[in-house]
């Protein structure tokens, strides 16, 4: 800086302080008991602004932190929270974890606001170049029926898969966007007999009746079973593909905790580990 730029500056810094700063004295210029208060706290704020832009913050996950949150839905429930909160009690023990469901704009909220750490599952509004994301694994859809159905074998027919009426799930998940899309592309219509928005409902309803729905095989596996009085069953095609990802805000990149967050679900979901 040049002599008068200086000089112009201590003035704005005199005026604003209310004290000389500086004053002349053998050898130069000195500085006053404010202005060498003044100079302290300088140095302090720029070592700790210097520390915290040059140098990466760990993030240890043995102490206590804010609750890691997701967002999924409840099929991703399903698939993702039993094993996500057995790894997180043993490697973060002190942290609570929370799962939550959003519409697609409030979700972008909160992964913009730092409240959801990552949502996992089939988020198609969480596009590049504002999101980031990785591909966990891939599913596809099957049909669920009463264990007692009058149709049986490993795989429906088409015309079985016609004749016979649906039960469809419109959730907050769009997992089901999916399979509605194959079927209007390839001109097939089913006979629907109810909607529903809770995947939840439809053990007691097929259960009961003759209805089917089609579901990913997630729902299939842990529902097809003796003791919920249903079995699974091949689509009549081929399935669609459901790419499940975890995604995180453009944001998060470079935050160790989310880093760290990150790196824990690729290691407990992946190709080699999908129980399902």
């Amino acid at each position: 800086m040049s002599q008068p730029t200086v000089s112009a500056a201590l003035g704005r810094l005199r005026a604003h302080f209310g004290d000389r700063l500086f004053v002349r004295a053998p050898g130069g210029m000195a500085p006053t008991p404010r202005g060498a208060e003044i100079v302290d706290a300088a140095r302090d704020v720029l070592r700790k602004v210097d520390q915290t832009l040059h140098s990466a913050v760990s993030f240890d996950p043995a102490l206590r932190h804010r609750p890691f949150s997701f967002a999924l839905s409840d099929v991703g429930e399903m698939v993702f929270l039993p094993r996500l909160t057995r790894a997180l009690a043993q490697r973060a023990p002190n942290t609570p974890v929370r799962s939550v469901s959003l519409r697609p704009d409030a979700l972008d909220e909160a992964l913009d606001g730092g409240d959801v750490d990552l949502a996992i599952g089939h988020f198609p509004d969480l596009e590049p170049p504002r999101y980031h994301r990785q591909l966990l694994f891939t599913h596809h859809f099957v049909c669920l029926l009463r264990a007692d159905h009058p149709v049986q074998g490993r795989r429906l027919t088409m015309g079985e898969f016609l004749s016979l009426q649906h039960v469809v799930v419109q959730s907050e998940g769009r997992t089901q966007e999916i399979l509605e899309a194959q079927l209007e592309a390839q001109g097939v219509q089913r006979r629907i007999a109810l909607t529903t928005p809770h995947f939840l409902s439809l053990p007691r309803l097929i259960a009961r009746s003759d209805l089917v729905a089609a579901v990913p095989h997630a729902v299939g596996i842990a529902y097809g079973r003796p003791e919920h009085g249903l079995r699974s069953i091949e689509l009549p095609f081929r399935s669609p593909r459901i790419d499940l990802f975890q995604h995180w805000h453009r944001r998060m990149q470079k935050d160790s905790r989310n880093m760290w967050l990150r790196a824990l679900v690729a290691d407990v979901f992946n190709p080699t580990t999908d129980e399902w």
